[in-house]
């Protein structure tokens, strides 16, 4: 499979590795803003670049009929416009805040825990990420997305990095050199408190997944998620 990288910091180089590994060859390598997209001979396009460059850099590809894999964050507020883009060109898209494969399924495990949760009184919300320092956006995509899944199953209609209210579930975002990723959910009442957490050791978990994820999504039409790459049902 041909590969075009949009986006070649730390988490494309990684990428790069993981694909060359798995026999699939890289084609094109965007490490800045340019307008230099030659995508003849890709087969599919994974972004990891900046929030600034996302929406563009995905446009493009779909304007090229390339498939498009992506996990830069900070730029969802224009999600909408992308996937209309991508139904219009007839084209192939697939967002993930986070391509780690146990992430993914730590996702269901927080979704299957809220629903239960909202059953009980008593319980306080609170989510806890760390990464490293280069991390340009806070909270991490993922920690929205984890945040999102206990809003539709609780009480809870926001999230806030501030002092929360008491429909808003509090989100400490910290930033340590080295710190791949780590992500925690606690439920605290009076009596005990209840912790779901998932550590990243390394960047590979999430390089793999999205490696795992083009080469599902080669040849497929529509919008999709790394459920249903995962053939997660439900």
């Amino acid at each position: 499979m041909n590969i075009a990288l949009l986006g070649y910091g730390r988490m494309g180089k990684s990428i790069e590795t993981i694909a060359l590994e798995r026999h699939h060859k890289i084609v094109l390598k965007i490490e800045n803003d340019t307008d230099n997209f030659d995508f003849s001979n890709t087969d599919v396009a994974i972004d990891f670049s900046v929030p600034t460059a996302a929406v563009s850099n995905i446009k493009k590809a779909l304007d090229a009929g390339i498939p498009v894999i992506s996990g830069t964050t900070g730029w969802l507020e224009h999600y909408n416009d992308i996937i209309d883009h991508c139904n219009a060109k007839d084209g192939t898209f697939l967002y993930a805040s986070n391509f780690s494969l146990g992430v993914n399924i730590f996702f269901e495990t927080n979704k299957k825990l809220s629903a239960l949760m909202s059953t009980v009184d008593g319980y306080s919300t609170e989510i806890e990420e760390i990464h490293h320092t280069k991390k340009l956006d806070a909270p991490s995509g993922t920690a929205i997305t984890l945040a999102e899944q206990i809003i539709e199953n609780t009480d809870y209609n926001n999230w806030t990095l501030d002092t929360p209210k008491s429909n808003e579930i509090p989100i400490e975002s910290k930033r340590i050199p080295d710190v791949p990723g780590t992500h925690e959910i606690t439920y605290k009442s009076d009596i005990d408190t209840i912790n779901i957490k998932h550590t990243a050791h390394s960047r590979q978990g999430f390089a793999f997944g999205a490696v795992v994820a083009a080469e599902w999504i080669k040849d497929k039409k529509g919008v999709f998620a790394m459920r249903d790459v995962l053939n997660i049902n439900g």
